[in-house]
């Protein structure tokens, strides 16, 4: 063979060394495959182990939690303290009925042992034992740890359940001792691989079950490696060599939760068998492979001709080419049915793939920089729209500080705040509908609406923008009805994204028109303008998050780009669609929204504002544990004539809430100290405020927020920033049960 890999003038030398070149990675690959199945093999196995670990702890936790039961029933009879002689009867009639148990007693106070199941001739004292005394000092349910006893002769784990008076105070202690030869029937009957090694340990690292041989080990201390893996993360695997010398793979469970007990459970299964059916299968990819590999040389031998090296060396050449970047070079050769030509085929197959899939990079590469430019740009208009709106509410706090102000400018300059506000409002109200949009979380409150009521309210909204840029604004509805549907409320916020969209984007004094009318079981709403107009690229992506005309410095049009990415989701939410025409730029744009008519002629009316009663004045209670939040709402309500009490955590709300008995109670969610939710419990549990109205007064916004907010027992949400004047209406319709003191 080293004098073939030498005469590389011969076409048999240069066959055989290309034959083991190609032979090489398939080589390489059984060893890497043959390591990745014993690696799998060993994965598989610790799911598996650890399920049935999982699932001897829960079996063990199940007879504790038994003997827990037992106890606490034992506990609760209440002549269990009196005569001596009518306890241990007792306690040897139950002991009958549970027979897994070796012996129930009662012990007092002192350790002394005055009630049993099972007589014992010499006094017998428990003081020492450590169960017994975490059982008086938790006032609970202990398991403790492994003991031979002293009456009985057994092995055994002592369960202990405290006896408490009416004052909750322990007047004794009722024991159990579970045999351990009855602990967990399952590792009796559960089938292990041969060698396998299934155990329990105590808080002490002492064996209290085992399989096999459980008698020889009973009581016996664990090694040291088993203890520290039994005290670290329950769940991750182990490699330990046992006393035997073999080596096991590990999984640990913790025997019940919520402090039931502090056994661990441990299930170990030698690494040979784990692996076994994978060195099998190596063993024979090793055969295969060397089989392959003779048989390759002697075709190499016998099969070596100028036509077949040249043929090859022509592949080998294209290969190197596709390699190299030269994506578009083929092997030139004219497909036949023999094996060379299925090779050269299957090569430029490959680089036509590579070649396509190269272009697909290309693109996604650039649609990435895009998507990341139209990141870079929103961040920075988000900064710019969120500063802008800060810039007047800081100079005007400052003119408000200073004292100076008169009346006529503490009015403007409140005005001025308030807009700012509502302003910032509407910017986080436009990122949370996207948020809400793309998670699917928005809900629709679907019902027959009237496209006239829609219209109606949307210009309403719209109407400032659209007389502050001087625009003709002109509508034009149908003599008859047009029924669709739907969400009002989402409806009325499509149409003035579009009517905002046209406002912003059609030069001053500019001619908007709204027109609607009903098209093949349809009704389609059409918002025409003489404004900037649209490039086709910019309208095919207008409907995609943050995309907006090009725009000067000043930035006045303002806005995120989410209106009209919210305005597609929220149609198509409603069975509709929307499309945007424009003859270029310049030229103006045409929005058209169609939504599946209804055949429904009784539309749902918004309800009328009406006349809104005075507010009343009333004992509140506002929670915050932001200070300037609190002050400012205390002020507010305090103008109004509410008498007004302020804590800033709950456990001062509680205090609170006894002294003052408030009405109507502003709890914030997020407090230092319990949260709103359990506050709220607490309010309702207090005949104080059992009847107050509790409202939450929260930056948390999701549904999920709203849902837990009403099962604690919140009557009304609100999100910050605080809507006063929805805050005020609420106050005002507050039934006259909550009036005035």
């Amino acid at each position: 063979m080293a004098f073939l890999l030498f005469q590389l003038n011969s076409l048999r030398s240069r066959l055989v060394l290309l034959v083991l070149l190609a032979i090489a990675p398939i080589a390489v690959m059984t060893f890497v495959n043959g390591a990745r199945e014993r690696q799998h093999a060993v994965e598989t196995a610790q799911e598996n182990l650890q399920r049935l670990t999982n699932l001897a702890a829960a079996n063990e936790a199940q007879s504790i939690a038994g003997a827990r039961q037992i106890l606490r029933d034992i506990a609760s009879i209440p002549d269990l303290l009196g005569d001596q002689a009518h306890c241990s009867r007792l306690l040897a009639n139950v002991l009958r009925q549970n027979p897994d148990y070796a012996n129930l007693g009662l012990i007092q106070l002192n350790g002394d042992v005055t009630c049993t199941a099972v007589p014992s001739k010499v006094p017998v004292n428990l003081a020492d034992r450590s169960h017994f005394r975490r059982a008086v000092h938790l006032r609970r349910f202990v398991a403790g740890g492994y003991v031979f006893g002293r009456v009985i002769q057994k092995h055994t784990v002592n369960l202990t359940y405290p006896v408490l008076d009416d004052q909750e105070r322990v007047q004794a202690v009722v024991f159990a001792a579970l045999d351990l030869t009855k602990l967990d029937r399952f590792v009796a009957d559960i089938q292990l691989p041969a060698g396998s090694l299934l155990l329990t340990a105590d808080s002490e690292g002492k064996i209290i079950s085992r399989k096999p041989n459980p008698e020889q080990w009973f009581g016996k201390q664990v090694s040291l490696e088993m203890r520290n893996a039994m005290a670290a993360e329950p769940g991750k695997p182990v490699m330990l060599e046992g006393p035997d010398g073999v080596q096991r793979l590990h999984r640990f469970a913790r025997v019940g939760a919520n402090g039931l007990s502090d056994y661990s459970v441990t299930i170990g299964i030698p690494l040979d068998e784990v692996t076994a059916s994978a060195r099998h299968d190596q063993t024979l990819d090793l055969l295969a492979l060397a089989a392959t590999i003779g048989l390759a040389l002697l075709a190499a031998w016998f099969v070596g001709d100028v036509l077949v090296l040249r043929r090859v060396q022509l592949l080998v050449n294209t290969a190197n080419r596709i390699a190299s970047g030269t994506l578009e070079a083929r092997s030139g050769i004219t497909y036949g049915k023999e094996e060379i030509s299925e090779l050269a085929r299957a090569l430029d197959a490959m680089a036509e793939a590579l070649q396509e899939k190269e272009l697909q990079h290309l693109k996604a590469e650039s649609q990435l920089r895009e998507a990341d430019r139209r990141k870079d740009e929103f961040l920075a208009m988000l900064a710019h729209e969120l500063r802008n709106p800060l810039a007047p509410i800081s100079a005007g706090a400052q003119l408000l500080q200073s004292g100076h102000a008169s009346d006529d400018a503490v009015q403007r300059t409140a005005g001025i705040i308030v807009r700012q506000v509502h302003h910032m409002t509407r910017l986080v109200d436009d990122l949370l509908d996207v948020s809400r949009v793309t998670r699917g979380l928005v809900t629709l409150t679907r019902a027959p609406l009237d496209v006239k009521k829609i219209v109606a309210d949307a210009v309403e909204q719209a109407e400032p923008l659209l007389k502050a840029r001087e625009h003709g604004f002109e509508v034009v509805l149908p003599p008859y009805p047009l029924v669709v549907t739907g969400d009002h409320k989402r409806l009325v916020q499509v149409l003035v994204n579009v009517l905002n969209n046209a406002a912003k984007y059609t030069p001053a004094g500019g001619a908007i028109k709204l027109a609607a009318h009903a098209e093949g079981g349809n009704v389609k709403l059409i918002v025409s303008d003489n404004g900037i107009g649209m490039s086709p690229e910019l309208r095919s992506h207008v409907f995609d998050l943050f995309a907006q005309a090009d725009r000067n410095s000043d930035r006045s049009q303002g806005g995120l780009g989410l209106g009209l990415a919210l305005v597609k989701s929220l149609v198509e939410l409603h069975g509709g669609s929307v499309a945007v025409e424009s003859e270029g730029e310049q030229k103006g744009s045409t929005f058209t929204i169609t939504l599946p008519c209804t055949t429904q002629q009784q539309p749902v009316q918004e309800p009328s504002a009406g006349g809104v009663k005075p507010a009343q004045r009333l004992r509140v209670l506002v929670v915050d544990d932001n200070a300037d939040a609190a002050q400012t709402l205390q002020l507010l309500l305090e103008a109004g004539g509410h008498q007004v009490s302020v804590a800033h955590n709950g456990l001062q709300a509680l205090e609170l809430a006894q002294a003052t008995s408030p009405q109507l109670c502003l709890l914030d969610i997020g407090l230092p100290d319990i949260n709103g939710y359990d506050l709220a419990r607490g309010l309702r549990s207090l005949p104080h405020t059992a009847q107050a109205t509790l409202v939450a007064v929260t930056g948390y916004g999701r549904r999920e927020d709203r849902e837990q907010a009403r099962a604690a027992g919140f009557d009304h949400y609100f999100v910050k920033p605080l809507d006063v004047e929805a805050l005020m209406a609420l106050i005002a319709s507050l039934p006259s049960i909550n009036g005035a003191s």
